[in-house]
């Protein structure tokens, strides 16, 4: 057994070994197909693909490209691994400052940019080509960290009534945020609409007041900064409640020209590098690109700071910014918004929210009453989730992220970029891949940077691509090594100096044709060139390729190849060889012209333990069986032989038992076996043991059932272990039959005749139903013959009681009829019973009506 186990798994490890050969093979191909002829062109073909430098490892007929492979089939040709040139990717951290650990009014202040969320900061990736790079960034919502709040407010006529609400948030507003930070700036603008028609009126009273009747309201204006960001509340409520309603006529804002502007003007904003909120409070929808035509204004939005004295100039000039580039804008300069409009136009601020990353939207009641529960809301919100973003990626680089958020959630894709229902001091952990797919052009090196939205915090990341091997940079120019200086040698080859041509670069360009070179590419006795499988270059063979790059031609005359070796099972050498110069080379246990027969006589081993039963050989892990009777896998079958218990039934029973069909010659036919008597079965030899056994169950003469075993030893020795008793059929009980017998005589009896009576019984009440109903049926004749009279028998009593007379009447009828005439009524009676006489005079009388439903008692007194 332990023999069997050793060779199974030594068949398993050769399997193991061809199959990985297999996809080794078919990565290398990759390699081949790259055709490169330097070791720079060969490691940008694919992460697996090495060059090999050694100076003789080309053969015959090999190009340069040959030296391109699979670092295994490198190996396999008989490259050492330190010629082999496989540079690999690496990353190198440069700044990776731990993240900040802080408690809100901590005696500690820090400056914001000394507060840090994001971690590494600055790293290097050395990039090859299909293989990736991955870093492991990491985030933390720091504690007590700085924010600046700008309101930028629709200053429109519909909003007059906000306007007072917002005169005191600035105060009511810092107590609030103070419980988030104790850092915290706050600012405000204002906005209307473009200052052209037919935006608003440019009549000169309408831009004095813009407003109907007594109403006080300021010249429209596009837009101003009224105050910028400062940590004065009460400066906030000042400046707020000097502010006056403005008008327009058509129902959207110019809201966007605004948003840009405070989102390009930091300088006047005064933005910080902390986290940046900006609130747009309006009642009304927007313009966007393009609705400028309408002014007739078609310059696009340059996306520039255009703010004199805290007023926008050029709202009349620009057109209105698209949505992608306000997205861009904000994006750039960090800055968070919370849209603060009314219920009537949420559904619209939803969409535009769906288009700006880290942005909310809170409904506004009718008078902003709730503006402050709003933005501590929206600020919630926006800071429990990060999502990163990268700058834009070099050609040819790609990235990708995987997130390990809280509560064990994990994610890829677009969804790997980001990480929700974050509270501060949580740590969520990114994972980057970074993969080049090409080389730039010129090799020079790139940055990108990567960056949670809405933060200032940066990972910078410097990319460099590794295009060449190291091997290139100690090439010797115009070496001897290359036909007297013909070219550079480097990696093990010559790269040719222009116009030389050839491995050796032995050849000019115009050498190239000469039929003086054909002759050293032709083969003894034979006119083909590089025997059709290759082109004469400088004198020697360059062998052709095929499509399938796996297979090659080679030698010096291209006279070889690898595929053109006898097949077995439509496998090239069966699977079990190399095929070379079209002959097979077999593995180890393997031979023949196409490796197709196995050495290994596992595949022969019967269950015994024998090869082929010890009726035949193995040939290539085949049983050729010597006795022709016999067959199967390991000739255990024979379909024209007793079985093996039937033939040697005889001879055990006269042996053991001194009975039989061979009784009287068992000393002549029957001593060819060993025989040993056992107690019982469970003595008997079981399977396992390393002879063949067989078991066996015989009848003997007696109709009595033996056991036995027969088996055959490694020497050739067949041995019986017979059970020394046999089995005999014991006689049967009489008693038990004959009473048995006799009850079930009986029993049957007595059900038959209770079958019988009950039968009876159903045909007696069903011929008497059937009379009573003939009887109920019947209808009397009551004429009377006219030659027959009647007898009438007339009783008569004293009239002192109900009875008065009583007729008793016979007719032709079968039945008599009595006539009762009774308190002055005649009542028919069908039967009358005289129940009682005394001294001859009946006392009473029980009569059955026709016309009463029982029975009528009349009694007679005396």
């Amino acid at each position: 057994m332990a023999e069997i186990n050793l060779k199974f798994l030594t068949w398993a490890g050769i399997l193991c070994c061809l199959i990985w050969s297999g996809f080794a093979q078919q990565a290398g191909s990759d390699c081949i197909k790259a055709n490169a002829k330097s070791c720079g062109e060969c490691i940008q073909a694919g992460p697996k693909c090495g060059w090999c430098k050694k100076t003789d490892f080309l053969q015959e007929g090999e190009p340069t490209s040959a030296r391109c492979d699979d670092l295994e089939a490198l190996r396999n040709k008989g490259c050492p691994m330190e010629d082999i040139e496989n540079p690999r990717g690496s990353k190198q951290v440069l700044e990776d400052r731990e993240v900040t650990n802080r408690k809100i009014g901590a005696a500690e202040k820090l400056k914001p940019e000394a507060i840090t969320q994001i971690q590494p900061q600055k790293l290097v990736l050395k990039l090859r080509v299909g293989e990736p790079q991955t870093f492991s960034l990491k985030f933390k919502r720091a504690e007590d960290y700085p924010i600046d709040l700008y309101y930028l407010m629709d200053l429109s006529y519909s909003m007059k009534d906000d306007l007072e609400n917002v005169k005191s948030l600035g105060t009511a507003l810092m107590q609030e945020m103070q419980k988030i930070t104790s850092d915290f700036r706050i600012g405000f603008g204002s906005f209307v609409e473009k200052t052209v028609m037919p935006y608003i009126s440019t009549t000169p009273a309408k831009l004095r007041n813009p407003c109907t009747g007594d109403q006080n309201c300021t010249s429209p204006f596009s837009y101003k900064n009224v105050l910028s960001l400062t940590s004065e509340g009460n400066r906030f409520n000042e400046l707020v409640g000097k502010q006056h309603i403005s008008g327009n006529l058509d129902s959207p804002e110019g809201g966007f020209d605004a948003i840009m502007q405070v989102a390009v003007c930091g300088d006047q904003i005064g933005w910080r590098n902390v986290t940046r909120l900006l609130v747009f409070s309006t009642d009304a929808g927007f313009h966007f690109a393009g609705d400028g035509k309408l002014g007739g204004i078609v310059l696009p939005n340059d996306g520039k700071c255009h703010l004199e004295n805290n007023v926008y100039t050029m709202s009349h000039y620009y057109d209105y910014p698209s949505i992608a580039h306000l997205v861009q804008k904000l994006s750039e300069n960090n800055i968070q918004t919370i849209f603060a409009v009314t219920e009537e136009f949420q559904a619209v601020y939803k969409e535009l929210k769906n288009l700006i990353p880290k942005s909310a939207v809170g409904t506004l009641s009718s008078n902003s009453s709730n503006v402050i529960q709003l933005i501590i809301d929206a600020y919630n919100s926006l800071s429990s989730e990060v999502i990163l973003e990268n700058s834009k990626l070099p050609k040819g680089v790609a990235i990708s992220y995987k997130s390990y958020c809280k509560n064990g959630v994990n994610d890829t894709q677009e969804d790997g970029r980001k990480c929700s229902n974050i509270s501060i001091g949580d740590e969520v952990r990114f994972e980057i891949n970074v993969t080049a797919y090409e080389c730039p052009k010129k090799g020079q090196n790139e940055t990108i940077k990567i960056k949670p939205l809405g933060f200032t915090e940066e990972v910078e990341i410097n990319l460099q691509f590794i295009c060449e091997c190291q091997c290139q940079s100690e090439g010797e120019p115009n070496s001897p090594a290359c036909h007297e200086g013909n070219g550079t040698f480097e990696c093990g080859a010559c790269r040719c100096n222009e116009g030389r041509i050839g491995r050796l670069c032995e050849c000019s360009t115009d050498e190239v044709n000469s039929e003086d070179m054909d002759a050293y590419c032709r083969r003894e006795n034979s006119t083909e060139i590089c025997s059709n499988n290759g082109e004469c270059i400088c004198g020697q063979c360059v062998c052709k390729k095929r499509e399938n790059t796996n297979e090659v031609y080679s030698g010096k005359y291209c006279e070889c190849d690898n595929f053109n070796c006898d097949r077995s099972n439509g496998l090239i050498c069966g699977g079990n060889g190399i095929c070379k110069c079209r002959v097979c080379e077999c593995f180890p246990n393997f031979t023949g012209s196409a490796c197709d027969c196995s050495l290994d006589t596992t595949p022969c081993m019967a269950s015994n333990g024998q090869i082929c039963n010890g009726r035949g050989t193995c040939e290539c892990g085949t049983c050729n069986c010597t006795d022709p009777k016999f067959q199967g896998p390991t000739c255990e079958m024979c379909q024209t032989c007793l079985g093996v218990c039937a033939e040697h039934k005889d001879c055990v029973q006269c042996r053991a038992f001194n009975k039989g069909e061979k009784k009287e010659t068992c000393s002549q036919e029957c001593m060819h076996f060993n025989m040993t008597r056992v107690e019982s079965r469970d003595k008997l030899p079981q399977p396992g043991q390393p002879d063949p056994l067989s078991h066996c169950k015989e009848k003997d003469v007696d109709d009595c059932w033996f056991y036995f075993t027969y088996s055959v030893n490694s020497n050739g020795e067949a041995n019986v272990h017979v059970v020394e008793t046999p089995e005999c059929p014991s006689g049967p009980d009489i008693i038990p039959i004959v009473a048995g017998v006799v009850a079930g005589i009986v029993l049957i009896g007595l059900a038959l005749l209770l079958i019988w009576k009950l039968l009876m019984i159903i045909h007696d009440r069903r011929e008497f139903a059937k009379f009573e109903k003939e009887k109920m049926n019947a209808k009397w004749d009551t004429g009377e013959n006219p030659i027959y009279k009647s007898a009438d028998i007339r009783h008569c009593w004293r009239n002192k009681g109900n009875l008065h007379h009583l007729m008793g009447k016979w007719g032709n009828t079968k039945e008599p009829e009595y006539l009762l005439a009774w308190s002055g009524r005649f009542l028919r009676c069908v039967s009358l019973d005289l129940t009682s006489v005394r001294n001859g005079e009946m006392q009473s009388a029980l009569c059955t009506c026709t016309e009463h439903t029982g029975q009528l008692k009349i009694t007679w007194p005396g």
